[in-house]
């Protein structure tokens, strides 16, 4: 290939991360499993030391030319320069706040965070002496920078929240954090491809590659990305200390995953956007949280900071719903499974009132919440299940 950027987002993913079209092989890298590395001799070993957090075998957590594969991979839809591949979407969240963060140092986290992360922050974090504050995601520059302190080392961003939704001003959070010396950490699971991250101010990437990457909802796998070598070594550096590891047969399920990525993204966003549009015109629903829709509040900031979208949005029912009715309305449906996770190729709804957690005051969405990822499935279906599912609510 040419320089890569000459090409667009379908030809990149079909063709990154491996060796070419003018070779004699299979189209697809090969899986390497491993734990012992040999060496020819004890000189080569010694130096290998030098080489640790390089795309060089010295043992199996270090990873091999699958893991780097995909790394390389993820490198290029993330825009950076290093990419650690790790086991699960939350392994991702805590490596790099395990790398930054230290006994007295203050951590910012949006009050929208993935609930897990919140989790994190609240245990393990606090039990190390790590303070952590949860902020309302819609902070302007002036308001993050009030809340930074002296020994404030890490904002977190995550945009949009992933059940509730609220688009985040990263560059404005970004300039605040980095005039104070803070770096800035993003959950872009939402937003891969569509934000590139290291444009806007991020320091270090977080995916759950279990998403879209994946693709068909059968592996668990993160990744943390970055664009300095400093950061690199400090993320890498942590994550061979706490010994994490990806599974090479998931790594290589998630190569075989990308290729297909932009096309699936594509046409799952756009029957996103046709499901919602027809949500909020149904009486039940008091709105529709897709950052896409013109309605929705920050949808300035997504036209201007994203060149595309996702297939996950949340809706908010009427007001006179009860929890049970959602439940109901929900059980009803005969197209969309009940569970967590999204960037599958099957749809699903799941309840969120009373499942997400707000401290920072921004918990008050006046009605039921769900939230819906659109599949593969065909739309006209999708909204005929939906319709038959709102019926139950009267």
């Amino acid at each position: 290939m040419t320089d890569s950027h000459d090409h667009s987002f379908s030809t990149r993913m079909s063709h990154a991360g491996r060796a070419g079209v003018r070779i004699h092989g299979f189209v697809n890298p090969g899986v390497h499993r491993g734990s012992t590395v040999l060496f020819p001799n004890c000189e080569a070993r010694r130096d290998s030391a030098a080489k640790r957090y390089e795309q060089y075998m010295t043992y199996g957590t270090q990873g091999g030319p699958t893991h780097y594969a995909l790394e390389d991979v993820i490198c290029e839809i993330e825009g950076g320069t290093r990419c650690t591949i790790v086991g699960t979407g939350l392994a991702a969240v805590t490596l790099p706040l395990m790398a930054y963060l230290k006994s007295g140092d203050h951590c910012l986290m949006p009050d929208s965070v993935y609930g897990p992360g919140r989790n994190v922050a609240n245990t393990l974090l606090k039990g190390w002496g790590i303070e952590t504050t949860f902020y309302d995601p819609c902070v302007d520059e002036a308001g993050m920078a009030a809340l930074i302190r002296p020994n404030t080392k890490v904002v977190y961003t995550e945009s949009p929240g992933s059940h509730t939704f609220e688009i985040q001003d990263i560059p404005a959070i970004a300039r605040a954090a980095h005039a104070r010396g803070c770096k800035v950490l993003m959950d872009n699971t939402w937003g891969i491809h569509t934000f590139q991250p290291f444009q806007h101010g991020v320091d270090v990437s977080i995916q759950a590659l279990t998403k879209y990457v994946g693709g068909h909802s059968d592996i668990l796998l993160g990744s943390v990305t970055v664009n300095s070598e400093e950061d690199h070594l400090i993320v890498r550096a942590a994550a061979s200390t706490i010994g994490h590891y990806a599974s090479p047969d998931d790594v290589w399920l998630a190569l075989r995953g990308v290729r297909t990525m932009a096309v699936r993204l594509k046409t799952q966003e756009a029957a996103s956007i046709e499901v919602a549009q027809w949500l909020e015109a149904q009486p039940q629903v008091a709105k529709v949280m897709h950052p896409a829709l013109p309605s929705h509040p920050q949808h300035a900031l997504f036209k201007r900071d994203f060149n595309g979208g996702c297939s996950l949005f949340g809706v908010v029912l009427d007001a006179k719903y009860s929890q049970e009715d959602m439940f109901r309305f929900i059980n009803a449906l005969k197209l969309y499974g009940i569970g967590a996770s999204w960037g599958g190729y099957e749809s699903l709804a799941l309840p969120t009132t009373g499942f997400i957690t707000r401290t920072a005051g921004t918990g008050d969405f006046g009605g039921q919440m769900l939230r819906i990822h659109i599949g593969l499935e065909d739309v006209k279906d999708l909204i005929a299940d939906l319709e038959q599912g709102l019926q139950t609510l009267g």
